[in-house]
Protein backbone atom coordinates (compact mmCIF):
# COMPACT_ATOMS: atom_id res chain seq x y z
CA UNK A 1 0.00 0.00 0.00
CA UNK A 2 1.32 3.61 -0.16
CA UNK A 3 1.00 6.10 2.50
CA UNK A 4 0.58 8.81 0.31
CA UNK A 5 -2.27 7.53 -1.36
CA UNK A 6 -3.33 7.13 2.23
CA UNK A 7 -3.01 10.41 3.04
CA UNK A 8 -4.39 12.03 -0.50
CA UNK A 9 -7.79 9.94 -0.22
CA UNK A 10 -7.97 11.58 3.19
CA UNK A 11 -7.63 14.94 2.66
CA UNK A 12 -9.75 15.47 -0.22
CA UNK A 13 -12.28 12.99 2.12
CA UNK A 14 -11.98 16.26 4.27
CA UNK A 15 -12.36 18.90 1.90
CA UNK A 16 -15.11 17.78 -0.24
CA UNK A 17 -13.03 18.80 -3.11
CA UNK A 18 -9.37 20.15 -3.22
CA UNK A 19 -6.59 20.30 -5.94
CA UNK A 20 -3.14 19.02 -5.67
CA UNK A 21 -1.79 22.52 -4.36
CA UNK A 22 -4.60 22.59 -1.40
CA UNK A 23 -3.90 18.92 -0.94
CA UNK A 24 0.14 19.47 -0.89
CA UNK A 25 0.04 22.83 0.94
CA UNK A 26 -2.07 20.77 3.80
CA UNK A 27 0.25 17.34 4.09
CA UNK A 28 2.97 20.20 4.53
CA UNK A 29 1.42 22.11 7.20
CA UNK A 30 1.38 18.33 9.13
CA UNK A 31 4.84 18.22 8.29
CA UNK A 32 3.79 14.79 6.02
CA UNK A 33 7.38 15.05 4.37
CA UNK A 34 9.24 14.31 7.45
CA UNK A 35 7.18 11.46 8.78
CA UNK A 36 5.50 10.31 5.90
CA UNK A 37 8.26 10.51 3.07
CA UNK A 38 5.35 12.61 1.17
CA UNK A 39 7.38 14.44 -1.96
CA UNK A 40 5.70 17.02 -4.32
CA UNK A 41 5.94 14.50 -7.15
CA UNK A 42 4.25 11.85 -5.40
CA UNK A 43 1.25 13.60 -4.05
CA UNK A 44 0.27 14.49 -7.73
CA UNK A 45 0.69 11.40 -9.05
CA UNK A 46 -1.47 9.85 -6.00
CA UNK A 47 -4.15 12.11 -7.34
CA UNK A 48 -3.90 11.15 -10.81
CA UNK A 49 -3.62 7.82 -10.53
CA UNK A 50 -6.52 7.55 -8.19
CA UNK A 51 -9.01 9.03 -11.08
CA UNK A 52 -7.14 6.70 -13.10
CA UNK A 53 -8.58 3.60 -10.35
CA UNK A 54 -12.06 5.28 -9.85
CA UNK A 55 -10.80 6.71 -6.27
CA UNK A 56 -11.24 10.54 -7.44
CA UNK A 57 -13.52 12.67 -9.23
CA UNK A 58 -12.60 15.28 -11.58
CA UNK A 59 -15.06 17.92 -10.29
CA UNK A 60 -13.22 21.01 -12.44
CA UNK A 61 -10.73 20.06 -14.74
CA UNK A 62 -9.72 24.01 -15.58
CA UNK A 63 -9.69 26.25 -12.66
CA UNK A 64 -8.63 29.82 -12.67
CA UNK A 65 -5.07 28.77 -11.59
CA UNK A 66 -5.01 25.60 -13.62
CA UNK A 67 -5.27 23.71 -10.72
CA UNK A 68 -8.10 20.17 -11.32
CA UNK A 69 -10.18 19.92 -8.26
CA UNK A 70 -10.75 16.10 -6.87
CA UNK A 71 -13.85 14.68 -5.54
CA UNK A 72 -13.69 11.46 -3.49
CA UNK A 73 -15.97 8.64 -4.84
CA UNK A 74 -17.91 6.13 -3.00
CA UNK A 75 -15.18 3.26 -4.20
CA UNK A 76 -12.40 5.82 -2.85
CA UNK A 77 -13.72 6.56 0.77
CA UNK A 78 -14.32 2.35 0.74
CA UNK A 79 -10.26 2.61 -0.24
CA UNK A 80 -9.40 5.00 1.96
CA UNK A 81 -11.26 2.96 4.72
CA UNK A 82 -9.47 0.11 3.51
CA UNK A 83 -5.97 1.64 3.50
CA UNK A 84 -6.06 3.06 7.03
CA UNK A 85 -7.31 -0.38 8.54
CA UNK A 86 -4.17 -2.00 6.68
CA UNK A 87 -1.92 -0.03 8.24
CA UNK A 88 -3.38 0.59 11.70
CA UNK A 89 -3.61 -3.06 12.18
CA UNK A 90 -0.10 -4.02 10.45
CA UNK A 91 2.83 -4.93 12.58
CA UNK A 92 5.00 -4.60 10.03
CA UNK A 93 8.35 -2.75 10.87
CA UNK A 94 10.23 -1.86 7.32
CA UNK A 95 10.44 2.09 6.05
CA UNK A 96 7.09 1.79 4.06
CA UNK A 97 4.91 0.41 6.94
CA UNK A 98 6.27 3.06 9.39
CA UNK A 99 5.52 5.78 6.98
CA UNK A 100 1.88 4.33 6.96
CA UNK A 101 1.72 3.58 10.55
CA UNK A 102 2.39 7.47 10.45
CA UNK A 103 -0.10 8.08 8.28
CA UNK A 104 -2.80 6.23 9.74
CA UNK A 105 -2.05 7.46 13.54
CA UNK A 106 -3.17 11.01 11.96
CA UNK A 107 -6.64 9.81 10.49
CA UNK A 108 -7.32 7.53 13.14
CA UNK A 109 -10.28 9.33 14.60
CA UNK A 110 -12.03 8.55 11.33
CA UNK A 111 -13.11 5.15 12.20
CA UNK A 112 -15.84 4.39 14.57
CA UNK A 113 -14.12 3.51 17.69
CA UNK A 114 -14.54 0.24 18.41
CA UNK A 115 -13.24 -0.32 14.70
CA UNK A 116 -9.83 0.66 15.73
CA UNK A 117 -9.70 -0.95 18.98
CA UNK A 118 -10.29 -4.17 16.88
CA UNK A 119 -7.51 -3.23 14.72
CA UNK A 120 -5.00 -2.46 16.98
CA UNK A 121 -5.83 -5.69 19.29
CA UNK A 122 -4.92 -7.53 16.26
CA UNK A 123 -1.67 -5.44 15.98
CA UNK A 124 -1.13 -6.16 19.19
CA UNK A 125 -1.17 -9.66 18.72
CA UNK A 126 1.34 -9.84 15.73
CA UNK A 127 3.34 -7.90 17.84
CA UNK A 128 3.14 -10.02 21.14
CA UNK A 129 4.18 -13.24 18.60
CA UNK A 130 7.05 -11.37 17.13
CA UNK A 131 8.29 -10.34 20.53
CA UNK A 132 7.97 -13.96 21.69
CA UNK A 133 10.56 -14.91 18.49
CA UNK A 134 13.27 -12.47 19.54
CA UNK A 135 13.26 -13.39 22.63
CA UNK A 136 13.77 -16.95 21.87
CA UNK A 137 16.41 -15.57 19.28
CA UNK A 138 18.45 -14.14 21.96
CA UNK A 139 17.87 -17.40 24.42
CA UNK A 140 19.29 -19.41 21.54
CA UNK A 141 21.66 -17.33 19.82
CA UNK A 142 24.93 -19.32 21.29
CA UNK A 143 23.84 -22.48 19.57
CA UNK A 144 23.56 -20.86 16.39
CA UNK A 145 27.63 -20.12 16.14
CA UNK A 146 26.78 -16.52 15.45
CA UNK A 147 29.68 -13.70 16.55
CA UNK A 148 28.83 -12.78 20.04
CA UNK A 149 28.39 -9.11 19.60
CA UNK A 150 25.57 -9.98 17.00
CA UNK A 151 23.23 -10.63 20.05
CA UNK A 152 23.13 -6.69 20.68
CA UNK A 153 20.96 -7.14 17.42
CA UNK A 154 18.46 -8.94 18.95
CA UNK A 155 18.74 -6.76 21.59
CA UNK A 156 17.88 -3.86 19.79
CA UNK A 157 14.66 -5.42 18.17
CA UNK A 158 13.50 -6.85 21.63
CA UNK A 159 13.41 -3.17 22.53
CA UNK A 160 11.88 -2.38 19.33
CA UNK A 161 9.30 -4.60 19.71
CA UNK A 162 8.50 -4.26 23.50
CA UNK A 163 7.95 -0.58 22.77
CA UNK A 164 5.98 -0.78 19.71
CA UNK A 165 3.55 -2.71 21.94
CA UNK A 166 3.90 -0.92 24.75
CA UNK A 167 2.48 2.03 22.43
CA UNK A 168 -0.29 -0.38 20.74
CA UNK A 169 -1.62 -1.38 24.50
CA UNK A 170 -1.73 2.09 25.75
CA UNK A 171 -3.82 3.37 22.85
CA UNK A 172 -5.81 0.60 23.01
CA UNK A 173 -6.77 1.55 26.69
CA UNK A 174 -6.75 5.47 26.12
CA UNK A 175 -9.53 4.50 22.95
CA UNK A 176 -11.44 2.23 25.87
CA UNK A 177 -11.58 4.97 27.91
CA UNK A 178 -13.48 7.02 25.61
CA UNK A 179 -10.24 9.02 24.62
CA UNK A 180 -10.58 11.06 21.41
CA UNK A 181 -13.63 11.92 19.26
CA UNK A 182 -13.90 9.03 16.58
CA UNK A 183 -16.16 8.65 13.97
CA UNK A 184 -19.46 7.21 15.80
CA UNK A 185 -19.01 10.28 18.68
CA UNK A 186 -19.93 13.14 15.80
CA UNK A 187 -17.88 15.18 13.66
CA UNK A 188 -14.25 13.84 13.79
CA UNK A 189 -10.49 14.95 12.31
CA UNK A 190 -10.95 13.17 9.26
CA UNK A 191 -14.87 12.78 8.87
CA UNK A 192 -15.94 13.31 5.45
CA UNK A 193 -16.75 17.04 4.58
CA UNK A 194 -21.29 17.24 4.94
CA UNK A 195 -22.43 19.46 1.96
CA UNK A 196 -22.68 22.09 4.15
CA UNK A 197 -19.45 22.41 4.81
CA UNK A 198 -17.99 21.82 1.79
CA UNK A 199 -15.37 24.27 0.50
CA UNK A 200 -12.40 24.91 -2.03
CA UNK A 201 -9.78 24.00 0.66
CA UNK A 202 -9.51 21.27 3.72
CA UNK A 203 -10.10 22.15 7.04
CA UNK A 204 -7.25 20.98 9.25
CA UNK A 205 -9.37 22.20 12.02
CA UNK A 206 -11.51 19.35 12.72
Amino acid sequence: MSATRLMVLGVVRMAGKANGYQVRRELLSWAADRWGNVKQGSIYHALRSSARDGLLDKVAEFETDGQTQYQITEHGDLEFLRLLSEALSSSRDDVHALAELNAAIVFLTALPRARAISLLEHRATQLDGSLATIRHLLEHAEEWGQPEHVRELYLLWESQNATNLEWTRGLIERLERGEYVMADDGPSFGSPVTPADSGDAPDSSR
